[in-house]
């Protein structure tokens, strides 16, 4: 079984719930995902930046004791570690703030070795940033040319919605790097303006990446690849936090790959019901994450869903 490796931005999240903090949280988008991977027991790495302060030290400590490598995470000075305020509404839908204070040099890293049994998980503003851009794209065309499975969550929030013009050509080549796209009623929104997954996947997608994944909130989830379409209901829950709900998706849906063998060079021969069993396990991890005030599978959860 090969290895799973994020790349993406570390945040500490202050969740407020009725305009009180009730948690502090380590997260960050592919964050959330890898935590949840690591936890599940697979072998699992993350690429990524923290400050040298006590927010730095809580997340490298979280990693490690999560169960993920987190020897490719470098500690900056001449900065802080990032933090975002997460605002829990009625529906415990959450609206952010974000605090970043980052040195002129970053993800000064060695990346990691990469092989064809591999999965690379990489989304958000991370791998667009225009400051980061060189270094990302670098480890994204070496994963691809190393054979790995490349997973994108595009994952877009509105605060970057006015750079959607500048950032237009880093979106392309991501989707043409991936092997499995994965987005939200909300990036196309912001993107594109546009919410019909039928529509995005046809004049958005397809051309690129032959595999998507649509998520809407609640709403059903819609898988597209080149043999046609299917739609699998979100479980009905008691939601705690949705902070991590898509995070855990894309969590599910690379374990159900990478358990079932399932490499780049095995993706296209896919069967329908190899595709509704790796579903499953994103809305499994999906709604277990939905039900907690933490932004992962816990542990407990993890040792008892091994499938």
């Amino acid at each position: 079984m090969g290895r799973i490796i994020g790349i993406g931005e570390t945040i500490l999240d202050i969740l407020f719930k009725n305009g009180q903090p009730v948690k502090a949280v380590p997260g960050g988008s592919v964050y959330n995902s890898i935590i949840s991977i690591g936890r599940m027991g697979l072998d699992a790495s993350f690429i990524s930046e923290v400050g040298d302060d006590k927010v730095g030290e809580m997340i490298l400590l979280h990693l490690r004791d999560s169960g993920v490598d987190a020897s490719a995470v470098c500690s900056f000075t001449g900065g802080k570690s990032p933090l975002s305020l997460a605002f829990l509404n009625d529906r415990n839908d959450a609206e952010y703030l974000f605090y970043k204070d980052y040195p002129n040099n970053r993800l000064e890293v060695e990346f990691p070795e990469i092989a064809p049994g591999d999965i690379v998980l990489y989304g958000s503003y991370f791998v667009l940033n225009p400051v980061l851009r060189a270094k990302t794209k670098a480890f994204l065309e070496y994963s691809h040319e190393r054979g790995a499975l490349l997973y994108y969550d595009i994952n877009f929030r509105k605060t970057h919605a006015p750079e959607r013009i500048k950032l237009a050509e880093a979106l392309i080549e991501n989707l043409e790097f991936a092997d499995v796209v994965r987005g939200s009623a909300d990036d196309f929104t912001y993107l594109y303006e546009m919410t019909d997954a039928d529509k995005i996947y046809k004049e958005k997608i397809k051309f690129y990446c032959p595999n998507f994944i649509f998520t809407s909130g609640d709403g059903d989830v819609r898988l597209f690849t080149k043999d046609g379409s299917a739609r699998y209901p979100v479980k009905p829950i008691e939601v705690v936090s949705t902070v991590g709900a898509g995070d855990n998706f894309n969590a599910g849906v690379v374990y159900g790959l990478m358990t079932m063998g399932i490499t780049r060079d095995a993706l296209p021969a896919i069967t329908q019901q190899q595709w509704d069993w790796v579903m499953g396990c994103g809305l499994d991890f999906s709604a277990h994450a939905c039900t907690l005030i933490e932004n992962y599978v816990d542990k407990e959860w993890a040792a008892a869903y091994k499938r």
